[in-house]
């Protein structure tokens, strides 16, 4: 990668780490349902997780897709199934109860990682990062992009479960709770928009 085009990268990992698409979603959800400290795990899940994706294929494995397109449409249709899924769990999920606080969990580290691989916009980022910014597939390009995204992507994506946590002092009904939750669901819902029209 040239010099000339670091400042780009850098814009490109601030622009689409901090605008709204499922992760933040998601973790403005549990900022507002468990707080920032219990949804450490599911921001360091995201992080990590979207990095190692970078990386992953960045060195080839985007292959398998190109060699067997049914794997793609596999994962395509996995993705609308698992969105779904977040979403009715977010549009039902209740705060936990001050006397049994482990009734109610955030995601955890490992589903917010895996989730990368189902998560369209996570999709986008990538390959759009990798051509423009790794287009010569070279280790080095690759791993400069991974970093980038690592350093700039966990700062805008906590900054989504700050302020669902700040939501939490508009959210004290149960009812306000409801709405933001199924709000919530609908919006992680809208973002399958891209998929669906794919078919």
């Amino acid at each position: 990668m040239t010099p000339d085009l670091l400042p780009a990268l850098i814009g490109f990992a601030f622009v689409s780490s901090i605008t709204p698409g499922p992760n933040n979603l998601m973790l403005m959800a549990s900022g507002a349902n468990f707080g920032v400290r219990r949804s450490l795990p599911h921001m360091l899940g995201v992080g990590i997780g979207f990095t190692a994706m970078i990386v992953a294929v960045g060195l080839g494995l985007n292959g398998i897709f190109e060699a067997l397109p049914w794997t793609h449409t596999a994962l395509e249709i996995f993705a609308v199934l698992y969105l779904l899924w977040l979403a009715w769990k977010i549009g039902t999920a209740r705060p936990a109860a001050p006397e049994a606080p482990e009734a109610s969990r955030p995601i955890t580290f490992l589903q917010a990682a895996a989730f990368q691989w189902v998560n369209p916009k996570a999709w986008m980022m990538v390959v759009t990062a990798l051509t423009f910014y790794a287009a010569d597939e070279s280790l080095a390009a690759v791993l400069l992009v991974a970093a980038v995204f690592g350093a700039i992507n966990l700062p805008c994506i906590s900054l989504w479960t700050m302020l669902g946590q700040e939501m939490r002092r508009v959210l004290t009904s149960p009812a306000r709770l409801r709405a933001f939750n199924f709000t919530m669901a609908l919006l992680l819902v809208a973002t399958l928009w891209p998929i669906l029209k794919a078919f």
